[in-house]
């Protein structure tokens, strides 16, 4: 006879759609089966899980509420019907506090964002988030009021101690307060999203509050993409001595099952209120320990990702979610024969297939041999659906109307592309991807109404050097895989051009792009000032420029579609300046 595991744990790291209640429900069910069937007994699911996260000002619409309160009693009913009463559940979903009174500051109608347990059909036990995140993408004062219990369910004879992300992520709260209440295992359910190399951080932080609650701890994590944000799974299970015992695949949905040897509750556990004024609300649902079994789940670790991998993985779930829930079966893209749309048609090719990728080719006077060449031929390494249409003849049209000169004529090029591939959605029902990356969107090196149409923009958080490394990575992968590159070697080398006047390169009107990013890099991912990034070792003059062009561009980047958000300053929530602003950051 083996050791006795004391517990089996069923970590679900699955996806959800915000709103759709039913199909949410009916994908807890499904793996809530699963986990019966490898003889579970406690399940667990993420962050909000049955209404999706983040659900955003929804939030704050009683209806939305209600209805998330009465689909989680629903999916407790259901549960039990089918055969799965006795065994525990915990589910993410939005509640509202029944005695928090509103007061200045606080969302009306007090919405939560809950947990709750599921046992025998009922509720057993339910309770909200205590941290509230209020930084980068995350709005939860606006949304939310905090829970005030420490919750600990007996499942057993091992007491569980519960939590939600964010719980974890900060300090004191519930972590000291699991200790303090004795629990064998803290689990934590969370919606957390992608950034890079967060995964590291998030395993040191794992261990790290292991240890501070005295306990075996399991970290659940959402998987999937909603709008910008990309959630890539990672779950992680730490002994109390910050050993890991298991971890879950990046950007894979899936169940980790494991048996763990956890002490028995104390025969009379602490109880009141204890650490940041949690008290604790303990239920027993299953006081009496297991009986001996043989057999033993590991849940295994799964190999991490490098770096660049881990990156283009997260943009093609992004796309891939975006499109699939918004109900989107195809793309289109204006193929240049550059990095830019080269990179988004292969990130595009993986996330729907190349039959669902339309490419369109549309040469101006100026544009190169090369450029058309390199578009065909990244449309025969991909296999995507290539036409051509030349915007010669339109172009000529306006300019015998305007007799546009300079700037206004460059610009009229990309807005007769942005017009064509506009045109084509219409007609055809595809939806347009913008090529932008964060580089041009910092410097407002783009046209709007023109290369700044679409539904979505895949690379709009890759600076250009990245959007480069990716595209090597990309054809490197390939090769080791006995599959073709995606991507051209001739636009893997030539220098970068919009190609809208003769002879033009970017570097014309940029800095190289490795002093750039550098120099964006701190002023936008890390709010460094003129002075701190000249004292890094910039010029002065080229450093002003690049921060007047930045400041001076916030008007498009406001009109910018939406894109996959990979670090951890993003434009869009993560970095809101007026538009209107006279402040500048430049030295006289």
């Amino acid at each position: 006879m083996g050791r006795v595991p004391q517990l089996r744990l069923a970590l679900n790291q699955i996806d959800s759609t915000v709103g759709d209640l039913a199909a949410n429900a009916e994908a807890i069910v499904h793996w809530t089966r699963h986990a019966a069937e490898q003889g579970a007994h406690l399940v667990a699911f993420p962050e909000m899980v049955l209404t999706g996260y983040p659900v955003e000002d929804l939030a704050l619409r009683s209806s939305f509420v209600d209805a998330s309160r009465a689909a989680v009693r629903a999916l407790a009913v259901r549960l039990a019907e089918e055969g799965f009463g006795e065994l525990p559940v915990v589910v993410g979903y939005l509640d509202r506090s029944e005695t928090a009174q509103p007061r200045f500051g606080q969302p009306a109608g007090a919405p939560r964002n809950a947990a709750a347990v599921l046992h025998r059909g009922e509720v057993a036990l339910n309770f909200a988030k205590h941290h509230l995140p209020n930084y980068g993408v995350f709005d939860e004062f606006r949304y939310f009021v905090p829970g005030d219990t420490m919750p600990v369910i007996r499942v057993r004879g091992i007491d569980v101690a519960l939590a939600i992300c964010e719980d974890l992520w900060q300090d004191g709260g519930r972590v000291p307060a699991a200790r303090s209440a004795g629990a064998g295992l803290l689990l934590s359910v969370n919606a957390s999203p992608y950034e890079r190399e967060k995964d590291d951080t998030r395993l040191d932080l794992v261990r790290k509050r292991a240890q501070e609650a005295g306990c075996t701890t399991a970290y659940l994590a959402m998987i999937g993409g909603q709008d910008e944000l990309v959630f890539d799974g990672d779950s992680i299970v730490v002994g109390k001595d910050g050993e890991v015992i298991a971890r879950a695949p990046q950007f894979a949905e899936g169940s980790v099952v494991l048996d763990l040897d956890l002490p028995a509750a104390a025969a009379q556990p602490p109880s009141g209120v204890v650490d940041d004024g949690l008290r604790i609300d303990r239920v027993v649902l299953s006081e009496d320990p297991l009986p001996a079994y043989e057999a033993e789940l590991t849940g295994g670790y799964a190999d991490r990702l490098d770096d660049d991998e881990e990156v283009y993985s997260a943009l093609v779930v992004g796309l891939r979610a975006y499109a699939a829930k918004n109900g989107f079966r195809s793309v289109l893209i204006g193929l240049s024969g550059g990095i830019d749309s080269a990179l988004v048609a292969a990130i595009a090719c993986d996330a729907l297939g190349a039959q669902h990728v339309y490419g369109v080719s549309m040469p101006s006077k100026y544009s190169s041999d090369h450029s058309k060449d390199d578009a065909a031929e990244l449309a025969r390494r991909t296999g995507l659906n290539f036409r051509t249409h030349a915007i010669e003849p339109m172009f000529d049209a306006y300019m015998g109307s305007l007799g546009l000169t300079g700037l206004a004529e460059e610009n009229l090029q990309a807005r007769l592309r942005g017009t064509m591939l506009m045109a084509l959605s219409n007609q055809e029902g595809h939806i347009v991807l913008a090529p932008g990356n964060k580089s041009e969107l910092a410097v407002g090196y783009s046209t709007l109404y023109g290369d700044s149409v679409g539904a979505y923009g895949p690379i709009k958080d890759l600076y250009k050097t990245y959007v480069f490394r990716l595209a090597h990575w990309r054809n490197r992968a390939a090769v080791e895989r006995g599959q073709t590159p995606p991507i051209p070697e001739n636009t893997l080398v030539k220098p970068p051009s919009a190609e809208l006047r003769p002879g033009q390169v970017d570097a014309d009107s940029l800095p190289d792009y490795d002093v750039l990013d550098r120099i964006l890099e701190l002023y936008v991912d890390r709010d460094q000032g003129m002075d701190a990034i000249v004292a890094a070792g910039f010029d002065a003059e080229l450093v002003a420029k690049t921060l007047r062009m930045v400041d001076t561009a916030e008007y498009k980047r406001r009109q910018y579609p939406p894109g996959t958000k990979i670090s951890a300053k993003g434009f869009g929530k993560d970095r809101r300046l007026p538009i209107t602003n006279r402040w500048r950051e430049l030295t006289d």
